[in-house]
């Protein structure tokens, strides 16, 4: 019983842990719960243990001014421009890929993920929520505006934050659209393929 609870912890922890596009400016992320969700990524698992990996906070402060000009969000819906006025980010992670250590883009994306992944859970846990920005801006440029070394190599910006969204997910037949949509209300939608879809065998 035990185990079992935990697993379905677990698994609400993941329904929560979703993208959102627009923030509660009120609520503030303190550096010091930033550090904490990068202290879960570096206590995860690497490559070969590697650990090439290297992160940058900017947190209501000019980076942070810099990372908001520079990225956008939700792709699948251009004709909104999102997020909307007031409801920016003021809190960012950047994640570095370190060359010293690792040149392999196939162990340091994997890392990637997982250490993506291990921030986003300490941030539901917080009670935040987040948003992945990998595209949209010219990771050297951003790299150099930031002022982090040239040797370093920008693989992912985070904004963390209090969600200021409603959003739902919603399970889709196979071969059904699986583009995130929002209604009248604005209530955001995230389709998912169901389980028995997905598995081959």
């Amino acid at each position: 019983m035990r185990n079992n609870r935990r697993c379905t912890m677990l698994k609400d922890y993941i329904k929560e842990n979703r993208t959102v596009r627009g923030f509660d400016q009120s609520a503030k992320v303190s550096t010091d719960e930033l550090m904490d969700m990068i202290d879960c990524a570096r206590l995860s698992s690497s490559g070969m243990n590697l650990q090439p990996l290297k992160y940058f906070i900017a947190n209501r402060d000019s980076a942070a001014v810099i990372l908001q000009k520079a990225t956008k969000m939700g792709g699948r819906l251009p004709e909104r421009h999102l997020p909307d006025a007031g409801k920016e980010p003021e809190s960012y992670i950047v994640i570095l890929q370190d060359p010293d250590i690792s040149t392999s883009d196939t162990f340091t994306n994997i890392d990637l993920g997982i250490a993506a992944q291990s921030i986003t859970l300490a941030a539901v846990e917080k009670g935040y929520r987040w948003c992945m920005l990998g595209g949209g801006y010219n990771p050297k440029e951003l790299r150099d505006e930031l002022g982090i070394p040239d040797k370093y190599i920008l693989k992912l910006v985070i904004a963390v934050g209090k969600s200021a969204e409603e959003i739902h997910l919603v399970e889709i037949e196979d071969g059904g659209d699986t583009g995130y949509y929002r209604d009248a209300d604005d209530v955001h939608y995230v389709p998912k393929r169901k389980l028995q879809n997905i598995i081959i065998r």
